[in-house]
């Protein structure tokens, strides 16, 4: 681990880069954000089988703004491949008026030698945010322990996202050794860090399962970390095993929905469609089918 008090390397021309490319890249996201109603997009993991331009055929015949992709380890591009593939992916989806609005990548060391290629890349493409890889905690050590050594990893990659011009955000996962399951965690980690550098992609389903009735609470805490929000719903199986659902016919409170609008929320929602195997092709029509009706519900959430 480095000193993050002493400068790591002089990414200033590629962030001044990065940041125009955004600034001409994301007009429809910034529109809808100006106009009150946020920016939805398609976590596209179930259709790692389309080449880009069959993706972008299909997300904008449904009417979303733009996608969060997998650009990671088994995702629809490989970290190896972002140079010369995620312009091609990002070409395919401006061509339909829609944004890489996520970048769903397995970053979350900035001493990786991946991490610089692929942040760079994906900057001068004017994508604004990737979702971090996850930490998980191990038993056998002292939790608030980890918690420190976490914390100058925090900071250096914020610290490198800033130069870049693109904000990390970090999901609460739901399970027994997820860092930011229980939320408390990771707004403590993510205490002095400015939301545009590292943000919270927070989870209303992943909430709900660890807090049960009590998600209000840490949703309050975190709220001012909140730079996207992921939307998924659940049941309880035989009281034990949470298992996804369509959206609205699970344990998903919609008042969520009116909490975040009352809040000024105006960053982007992403749907997640999770209860259809995805490592199944021949399922692409299947997914589709649901998505359109969870996109529908989600409006009807929003007001839109």
């Amino acid at each position: 681990m480095f000193d993050s008090q002493i400068p790591r390397r002089n990414f200033l021309v590629a962030a001044s880069c990065s940041l125009a490319s955004a600034s001409l890249a994301n007009t429809d996201s910034t529109a809808a954000e100006s106009s009150g109603k946020n920016s939805i997009c398609i976590f596209t993991k179930p259709f790692q089988s389309l080449t880009y331009d069959e993706l972008a055929d299909r997300i904008a015949e449904l009417g979303f703004d733009g996608v969060e992709a997998p650009i990671r380890d088994g995702g629809h591009i490989e970290p190896a491949a972002v140079p010369d593939e995620l312009p091609k992916m990002v070409e395919a989806l401006r061509k339909r008026n829609l944004e890489l609005t996520v970048m769903t990548s397995s970053i979350n060391d900035p001493n990786d030698p991946r991490t610089e290629k692929v942040l760079k890349t994906a900057s001068e493409l004017g994508v604004r945010r990737y979702r971090m890889k996850y930490f998980k905690y191990d038993f056998s050590q002292p939790i608030l322990k980890q918690l420190g050594e976490w914390r100058p990893q925090f900071k250096d990659l914020a610290a490198m996202n800033k130069e870049f011009g693109i904000t990390a955000v970090y999901q609460n996962h739901a399970g027994r050794n997820y860092l930011g399951a229980p939320i408390w965690d990771l707004r403590r980690l993510l205490d002095g860090i400015a939301v545009n550098e590292i943000g919270v992609a927070y989870d209303i389903r992943h909430a709900t399962v660890e807090a049960g009735m009590s998600w209000p609470v840490t949703y309050h805490m975190i709220r001012p970390h909140i730079d996207t929000v992921y939307v998924k719903d659940f049941v309880w199986n035989d009281g034990v095993k949470p298992v996804n659902v369509p959206l609205g016919e699970g344990r998903i409170d919609d008042d969520f929905f009116k909490m975040l609008k009352n809040s000024g929320f105006n960053g982007p929602i992403s749907l997640h469609e999770e209860y259809l195997d995805h490592r199944k092709p021949e399922l692409v029509p299947e997914h589709l089918a649901a998505i359109k009706q969870d996109f529908a519900t989600l409006k009807k959430f929003l007001g839109q």
